[in-house]
């Protein structure tokens, strides 16, 4: 019981976690020097599963960025 009101809570930076963690080991595996970059890969992982946990929305507001776009951009003013 407890783990699955863990998961519910948490299931986004948990599995962005441990995506991270897996890509990070493969990065590892190429060369050690790259450890800040496997730092970055962790925060990417767990803001994006912060991000679907609180459901604040997309990383990137496309729909606002088109909409800029559209107005800024006209064809025919």
């Amino acid at each position: 019981m407890l783990w699955r009101e863990i998961w519910i809570s948490y299931g986004g930076r948990i599995s962005g976690l441990v995506v991270a963690i897996v890509l990070g080991i493969l990065y590892l595996t190429v060369g050690f020097w790259d450890m800040l970059f496997v730092g970055l890969l962790l925060w990417i992982g767990y803001t994006i599963g912060r991000m679907k946990d609180d459901q604040s929305g997309p990383i990137i507001p496309w729909s606002r960025w088109t909409e800029w776009l559209m107005q800024r951009w006209r064809p025919f003013k």
